[in-house]
């Protein structure tokens, strides 16, 4: 926490450094320019205010931020727009957590796992993390600083930090980061996520050699407390403070949440590190524009790329639990004999499972580019070598693979056509024979129809490793699984009208826990129908419903559980107002057909399917209340409104289920800012 806090203040008086040193040149200036025009006014300028200062122009503060993801042509910028809350929350809404920001989670999407190769397996934590593809390389004008802070109820704050630069317009850097800490309502239910992300881009003067480059790490810390005891707790007022009601897994006893006590002595304990850098020199046909007698603009046209990609990754991932009772034994040792078969030894007074794995990447592609003046159209052919260390309980697992890829893209100079098809194949190593073939098609048919769109992907991929005899979470589980095979078809239509999408998934082999250690595999073919819309409707000049619906159909049989309808409604007042005031208010309504939800193993850090229990939330009522002066955005929510209840008194105790046993919080209040800074 003092880290955090440090970083804050050093962002804040940064900027305030910056902008008044900003201040003294201009004012500078402007008394250097009168004096120099003859201006008889200057020596009262000077007299009147010798520091320079004159009244700042907002025109002067004009700033074009854009920035690219790893692989992508299209050049974004950023999201100014105030009408949805996740746009400033790192969680997306259809993401379904265990009743506190930062604990394990799931998309009620349903959305399959496509990684390839060598997947460790622990995924209930993805939507908190920093990714590749979601790296951003920002290209500013202006040095550019963002900061977003926010305070919820229950002591949570949020903190995130993102700062660009483009000192030289062929490099650029910057750095992103956040924090995420949430003591919870429970006992044992804290989180504490650090995440930071530094990057630069570089293009040599003659732009024949270009570098990308970036460090990223993802620090999770959640506590477990395997959920309540007995669900017959919730209808006994006293134990309305939900800090009094028995859990499964630690100690409750004079337990206080401590926003800056990030320990955990009952739970999940994940780390990943990566270092990428992508370096490239072209060859082609060299231009020059002069644009005076000094200044020379070079232009070059690839026809021939040479790129070499580096990439290092370190992640473990461990449960532990250290709470001891006075006798030295693990007071939960009855729990793991009963959940998952495993003695406790008094001797050890811990339980820990932990898998660690180092891998090193080499990647060499050649690019080659038809059209000479169109660098959306190419052709990329290229292999890649992975050295791989795995760390387990039993020892340690050295692995290699060597992967074949070819992609072919092509953008046209019209901007009508995208056109991507990419191919690898694990030819040798570990996961021989896993492959991944993607194709993509889109067509723009004009403002009116906008964009039409389908997508092709099969897939063939090895089971995560969790599901491995190797790894340190396997418990007594000695199945031979195959490996997975996934097809997807996917058509989306995008128009200023509606946006709509259908996809068709089907899979076989699907790997899962069928309980809390333990695997199995489905071997039948899973068949998962998706169809979705999402639009804006005008009411009034300031009223508008923003509406959203997803319909997902499945086979009951199959361990995948899922939604009928999925939909997310916003009915917002929003408008200009005084000139430089937008505000956007109204409420939110999340609601989900009653399903079999799926349950969760706390050490292995899975979500599992159950039919014990079916599930039947109220829908999630929020009111918020958005507002944006210039650069300053801010916004206040009251959530969970749904869960008031009468039946005791009056209160906020009727909680909807996250899984069987785990609740979410009744009503939360939030606040939070954004500032945007230009130096």
């Amino acid at each position: 926490m003092n880290k955090l806090l440090l970083v804050f203040l050093l962002a804040m008086i940064s900027q305030w450094a910056f902008s008044q040193e900003g201040e003294r040149r201009l004012g500078a200036d402007v008394l250097s320019r009168q004096q120099q025009q003859g201006n008889p006014n200057s020596s009262n300028f000077s007299r009147n205010d010798s520091i320079g200062f004159e009244h700042r122009d907002d025109a002067k503060d004009s700033i074009t931020v854009t920035y690219r993801f790893l692989d992508s042509l299209r050049s974004l910028r950023l999201e100014s727009n105030i009408d949805d809350f996740y746009k400033y929350y790192m969680v997306p809404y259809t993401w379904q957590h265990l009743g506190n920001s930062g604990a394990a989670g799931y998309s009620l999407i349903f959305s399959p796992n496509t990684k390839t190769g060598i997947d460790p397996g622990f995924h209930a934590f993805d939507a908190y993390k920093f990714t590749v593809e979601t790296t951003r390389f920002f290209r500013t004008t202006k040095p550019f600083t963002q900061i977003n802070y926010q305070l919820a109820s229950g002591k949570e704050q949020m903190i995130n930090i993102v700062h660009a630069q483009s000192p030289k317009p062929n490099l650029n850097f910057g750095f992103e980061y956040r924090l995420l800490n949430a003591p919870g309502f429970f006992v044992n239910q804290n989180t504490n996520h650090n995440n930071y992300r530094l990057y630069s881009t570089y293009q040599g003067k003659r732009k024949r050699y270009a570098a990308q480059f970036f460090i990223m790490n993802n620090s999770i810390k959640n506590s477990e407390n395997g959920g309540m005891v007995s669900n017959s707790y919730l209808d006994t007022p006293v134990y309305n403070r939900r800090f009094s009601i028995p859990v499964n897994l630690s100690f409750s006893k004079n337990y206080n949440p401590n926003p800056f006590n990030s320990f955990v002595s009952t739970g999940n304990q994940n780390k990943d590190f990566t270092f990428f850098l992508r370096q490239s020199y072209d060859l082609g046909k060299t231009d020059s524009v002069e644009i005076n007698d000094s200044t020379t603009e070079y232009l070059f046209y690839s026809k021939l790329r040479f790129q070499h990609t580096f990439n290092y990754t370190s992640t473990y991932n461990r449960y532990i639990d250290t709470v001891l009772s006075n006798s030295g034994r693990t007071i939960d040792d009855e729990l793991y004999q009963r959940w998952y078969d495993t003695a406790v030894s008094a001797a050890d007074r811990k339980f820990q499972l932990q898998d660690s794995w180092k891998i090193i990447s080499n990647d060499f592609s050649v690019l080659q580019f038809p059209d000479t003046k169109n660098p959306g159209q190419y052709l990329l052919a290229g292999a890649r070598l992975e050295n791989i260390k795995g760390t387990f309980s039993l020892g340690s697992k050295t692995f290699y693979n060597i992967i074949l890829h070819g992609e072919y893209r092509n953008k046209t100079r019209n901007k009508l056509w995208d056109i991507v098809a990419r191919g690898e194949l694990y030819s040798t190593g570990n996961n021989s024979g896993d492959y991944s073939v993607y194709a993509y098609l889109t067509r723009y048919f004009g403002k009116r129809w906008g964009n039409v769109g389908i997508t092709f992907q099969n897939i063939n991929r090895s089971p995560s490793y969790i599901f491995n005899t190797n790894s340190s979470f396997n418990l007594n589980n000695n199945l031979s699984l195959s490996k997975e095979n996934i097809t997807i078809f996917k058509a989306t239509a995008d128009n200023p009208f509606i946006s709509l999408f259908a996809a068709n998934y089907f899979i076989t082999n699907y790997s899962y826990f069928t309980g809390y250690y333990k695997t199995a595999q489905f071997s039948r073919i899973i068949n998962i129908l998706q169809a979705g819309a999402s639009k804006k409707i005008t009411l009034t000049k300031r009223w508008n419903l923003y509406s959203e619906a997803t319909l997902q159909l499945t086979d009951v049989s199959s361990p995948i559980r899922l939604p009928l309808l999925f939909t997310r409604n916003r009915l917002a007042y929003e408008g200009l107002f005084f000139k430089n005031l937008y505000i956007c208010t109204g409420l939110e309504i999340r609601y989900y057909t009653p399903f079999k939800m799926y349950d969760y193993s706390p050490v292995m850090g899975q979500f599992f399917p159950q039919d014990n229990v079916s599930i039947s939330n109220r829908p999630d009522v929020n009111a918020f209340f958005h507002f944006r002066i210039r650069k300053f955005a801010g916004y206040v929510r009251a959530e969970n409104l749904n869960s008031v209840d009468f039946s005791n008194g009056f209160g906020f105790t009727k909680s909807n289920f996250a899984a069987p046993n785990y609740i979410s919080p009744g009503y939360l209040f939030r606040f939070g800012i954004q500032w945007n800074f230009v130096n």
